[in-house]
């Protein structure tokens, strides 16, 4: 099935679990305002259009499925500069005086 093919719900699941970056299937149903008996249909239909993953997890005490957008789903343009990525995906802190931030703000200005 192709993203065109989805439902309306289906949409809206699939821009919800994109839109977090992931999400507990017990709190998915209940965000978007629906029985968990359809929330499970809705993210049984997103994995099989494979546009989402599904692991098992605890949440709230409780045995739950994590949900998560495919990663060719997901959209990295916005985190690069040329073909840098952004020095503020990581752990560590980010020295704005380094060289590696002000060689990345510099291909921002060239990607204009």
């Amino acid at each position: 099935m192709a993203v065109e093919e989805l439902s309306e719900i289906e949409h809206r699941g699939l821009e919800l679990i994109q839109d977090t970056g992931g999400i507990p299937q017990s709190e998915f149903w209940k965000e978007l305002d629906i029985s968990s008996r359809r929330g499970s249909r809705i993210v049984d239909s997103l994995l099989d259009a494979e546009l989402i993953t599904r692991e098992e997890t605890v949440h709230n005490s409780r045995k739950t499925y994590y949900l998560e957008p495919t990663a060719e789903d997901l959209d990295f343009r916005l985190l690069m500069a040329g073909d840098m990525l952004s020095p503020f995906i990581g752990t560590e802190e980010i020295d704005p005086q380094s060289d590696a931030f002000s060689q990345w703000l510099m291909n921002l200005r060239h990607d204009e």
